[in-house]
């Protein structure tokens, strides 16, 4: 069969001849000859189906290098390869359409930009840790420093305690990063993603571990808050308690669709049971948040071992009482123990002052 210039071979596969020299150099798609005399590419029309493929595949962004990766596998593989490629691109996508939203309502109620001045805090806090009463083992974790808190609760036997540790530890890996709070932001997602990869790796077998994450990190005064899970974060402000986290749990679920009422969520057999979690099911999607730290506030994370048998009013009068973190932390364990602690209990309260 006749052999076709470049320019006709690169009109039948949708392509350009500068993208067809790109390919060459790169030894993707070979010309089948090159004349020796005036050095003009030519190609066999039996590499059109190839040439075509390459095209389409640059359309939906695929590097070079993967092109290559694709082109030398059987169909069924290389029909693989090419949906796992999309959904790492929808992935990355939906992480960024989120971050883009949070920057969007951040600016939109007057947040500081990049070029701004970012005041600083100071930030003094406690941690504490305990097991529960009519438990033989802990794999909650609780840390607290002036850049970062953070509470994780592990589930699925042995590997929980490894597995709360880990998506702590991916946390600190950013906390001492000197990066604006929308660029710290997008640094914590990515922390979230190694953590649930980590806390996936600590499977065997039948075992597969799991964890909550609820953390703040701070950027002057702005706080990165990050949650999956059933761990909590709280702020008193001016004497009123909010709940800043919501749920990832079934009940939570059934609540919002409507079909369950608080009373009964509250006393389900299945409330405990997570729908979102690092190291469980399906890809991590953690809330994130941007929040603005102000002087006075006091924050509070803590496990299901709290939250879940200590009410909000009582949370809220231990809060406003204590004189410092550490007080406010043992008071609400003692709550906790005064209501049978059937769970095992992490703990951080955070004190937010102006510098």
């Amino acid at each position: 069969m006749e052999l076709l210039t470049i320019g006709a071979f690169a009109h039948a596969a949708r392509l350009t001849p500068k993208a067809l020299r790109l390919y060459d150099e790169v030894g993707l798609l070979l010309p089948a000859a090159v004349d020796p005399e005036s050095g003009y590419r030519l190609y066999d029309p039996a590499q059109l189906p190839l040439a075509r493929l390459v095209a389409q595949l640059r359309r939906i962004g695929m590097p070079l290098a993967t092109i290559r990766v694709v082109c030398a596998l059987e169909p069924a593989a290389a029909a693989e390869a090419v949906a796992a490629y999309w959904r790492g691109v929808t992935d990355d996508t939906s992480a960024r359409a989120r971050l883009a939203a949070i920057l969007v309502d951040h600016l939109s109620e007057g947040g500081t930009t990049m070029s701004q001045t970012n005041p600083t805090r100071a930030v003094r806090s406690a941690a504490a840790c305990e097991m529960g009463a009519v438990r033989d083992s802990n794999e909650d974790a609780a840390y607290a420093s002036e850049r970062l808190l953070a509470v994780a609760d592990g589930m699925r036997g042995p590997g929980g305690a490894a597995a709360s540790a880990a998506a702590i530890d991916a946390l600190r890996s950013v906390e001492l990063t000197d990066a604006p709070a929308v660029e710290l932001l997008t640094k914590v997602a990515g922390a979230v993603t190694d953590a649930d990869r980590i806390v996936r790796g600590l499977a065997t077998g039948e075992h597969r571990p799991a964890t909550t994450l609820t953390a703040l990190l701070r950027s002057g005064s702005h706080l990165v808050l990050v949650h999956i899970g059933d761990t909590r974060a709280y702020l008193l402000r001016g004497g009123e308690l909010s709940l800043l986290t919501q749920d990832h749990t079934w009940v939570q679920a059934e609540v919002d669709q409507g079909r369950l009422d608080r009373e009964q969520a509250a006393a389900h057999p299945r409330r405990a049971v997570l729908v979102r979690a690092l190291g469980g099911g399906q890809q991590v999607e953690a809330d994130l948040a941007l929040r603005t730290a102000l002087p006075g506030d006091r924050y509070l994370l803590c496990s299901d071992g709290l939250s879940a048998v200590v009410d909000r009013a009582d949370l809220r009068s231990t809060l406003v009482a204590a004189a410092d973190p550490a007080d406010a932390v043992r008071g609400l364990i003692d709550r906790a123990r005064a209501a049978g602690a059937p769970d095992n209990i992490a703990c951080v309260v955070a004190d937010v002052a102006a510098v």
